[in-house]
């Protein structure tokens, strides 16, 4: 007998997510992926000077902080073939890596790691052999007996106290976990920790953007300035504190993440469902160089469809071949409904015919989400960690098969084993140990540079709008955190005529399209077991893995622009 279950609201993800998903038996055979809240953001920018566009097209999202920044000052420095110069590209890499380290690092252990790890099952470990087991694993000094017991009791006085906090709301004691006791308690130990070393990472955005979140960007550069013996702006006092948070980071990552990934997938590694789609998307990012230099990229460029790693395609992100969205199952409306738009040709139009909350179910016959659906070449694509590391390892990247080739032979896996709920969580951590190394790398180079003599950090030739053209239009792309972003602008007389975003989320969250091809969330959930039908830990599971951020489809503006809520602060 097939059951249709609801998860609504899906929680520790960024906004508002609404899965719905059909078990027969003991799997999951149909899903659909709703995001409910709408975002308008690209209507807001309309008509604005292009050079403050970053400030607002930054508040699509409060968890990325600074990566929608870097794609719209990319944007407009393409459209007006604006170079920057060699500091400031390896500034925003410093600060496009700290995000990525930070945001791997938090979405392993605050916003997934309860998926696999059992937090009331840690009360029975014992804290001798939770050391033991520490210490096998690496050097991390939190790993004294008398630490975890501390850690034990702190959890045990919450479950006493009827007050779980942090540790609310989960399937404790769900048949779908797999880890002994005395690895949930270490876990839990290293979950507390992370808490107090994000806080501690994110000073190296502070330094270098005056703030975080949402940093200070500026269009054709940085808007540091460096003077090594000036109090006032960046000088070495600072850059020390830089480099002794990358260090703090790299320890981090080398002593606690990556040993704790491995100890944990090695209890999990038979679960190898949740691959979802089998496409793959890197724009490309970070790059070495020239962002016009995509050679030099970190994360290379391409994309790989059905899991064939024996052929990479080229991705342009100015064809209007290449990208299109389309509005066939989502809450918009085009003047061709079927028609698919590239953004520079995109709309937003708002127009809601679905249900009225609260309603028992969606029709997936109908429109149901308030994200687009977009196609590379008429494909639906997964973009993030394991689509980067999926075109990095078909693209013979030496680094990024060095860490999955390893990976994979430490759990005794083969590579198809990528292609899973667990493949994505693996890739997520390598990836912080690629970026965190590479973050060094950086800052190494940003010191060289100085002491060369090089503290140039802005270039104001085109920054007056007297020597822009008449109409312009350019695209600026990253990769977040969360995978493939870009932002496309056309500007004329000085101000932005149009504006459209895609983001990660927009591809993976995307509803089906008008063949009825499902989005990566919800082929991903074919397959998937659900052990206990009302906790649906498996589904969480898979979907997480994607680390989903509705945030960037969050409502700022009713379509008629009336006020919608009043907050006030005491």
């Amino acid at each position: 007998m097939a059951t249709r279950i609801v998860v609504d609201p899906l929680t520790r993800v960024e906004g508002h997510l609404r899965i719905e998903a059909v078990v027969e038996g003991t799997k999951i055979t149909e899903a659909l992926s709703s995001g409910t809240i709408f975002r308008g953001i690209e209507k807001i920018v309309e008509n604005r000077d292009p050079r403050d566009v970053w400030s607002f097209v930054q508040r699509i999202c409060g968890v990325c902080t600074h990566i929608h920044s870097i794609a719209s000052v990319r944007a407009v420095e393409d459209a007006l073939d604006y170079r920057i110069p060699k500091n400031a590209n390896i500034i925003r890499n410093i600060m496009t890596l700290t995000q990525m380290v930070h945001d791997h690092v938090v979405h392993f252990y605050h916003l997934h790691g309860f998926d696999w790890v059992d937090v009331l099952s840690a009360l029975k470990a014992d804290p001798k052999a939770t050391s033991e087991l520490a210490m096998s694993l690496s050097d991390w000094p939190n790993s004294s007996e008398g630490y975890f017991r501390d850690v034990q009791n702190k959890v045990k006085r919450l479950v006493e106290s009827r007050q779980l906090g942090i540790f609310a709301n989960a399937y404790w004691g769900h048949p779908a976990y797999r880890l002994p006791p005395e690895a949930n308690l270490l876990a839990v130990a290293h979950y507390i920790e992370a808490l107090n070393w994000q806080k501690e990472i994110v000073k190296i955005h502070t330094i270098f953007g005056g703030k975080n979140p949402h940093p200070n960007y500026c269009v054709g550069g940085h808007p540091s300035t460096i003077n090594l013996n000036d109090v006032h702006v960046i000088n070495m006092e600072r850059l020390n504190l830089v480099k002794s948070k990358i260090d703090e980071a790299q320890i981090f990552v080398d002593k606690v993440l990556l040993p704790d990934l491995f100890a944990i997938a090695g209890f999990y590694k038979g679960d190898l469902w949740g691959g979802g789609i089998g496409n793959f998307l890197c724009y490309g990012g970070v790059p070495m160089t020239d962002i016009r230099e995509p050679d030099s990229f970190l994360f290379p460029n391409g994309a790989v469809l059905n899991r064939d790693l024996s052929k990479v395609y080229d991705v342009d992100l100015k064809d209007p071949e290449h990208i299109k969205e389309f509005v066939s199952h989502s809450w918009y409306q085009y003047d061709d409904p079927k028609a698919g738009l590239h953004p520079w040709q995109g709309k937003t139009a708002p127009v809601y015919d679905g249900p009225r909350p609260p309603y028992h179910n969606l029709d997936e016959n109908k429109k149901y989400s308030w994200i687009k659906t977009p196609h590379w070449k008429g494909n639906p694509m997964e973009v993030g960690p394991l689509a980067r590391f999926v075109v990095g390892y078909a693209r013979g990247n030496k680094p990024i098969k060095g860490l999955v080739d390893d990976a994979l032979r430490r759990l005794d896996l083969p590579v198809n084993a990528l292609f899973s709920t667990l493949g994505r969580t693996l890739a997520r951590a390598l990836e912080a140990k690629l970026s965190v190394d590479h973050l060094a790398g950086f800052y190494s180079d940003l010191i060289a540079n100085i002491k060369a003599g090089d503290s140039q950090t802005f270039n104001p030739e085109k920054w007056d709008p007297s020597r822009w053209p008449t109409t312009a239009q350019g695209v600026g792309f990253a990769e977040a955190p969360r995978g493939a972003l870009a932002h496309w602008i056309k500007i004329h007389d000085g101000k932005v005529e149009s504006y459209q975003a895609v983001v990660p989320t927009t591809w993976n969250a995307a509803p089906r399209d008008e063949k009825g091809v499902k989005g990566p969330y919800e082929a991903s959930l074919l397959d998937t077991p659900v052990a206990v039908q009302d906790q649906p830990l498996e589904l969480l599971r898979t979907i997480h893995s994607f680390d989903p951020c509705l945030a960037c489809a969050t409502h700022l503006i009713s379509p008629t622009g009336e006020k919608l809520a009043k907050v006030k602060v005491l």
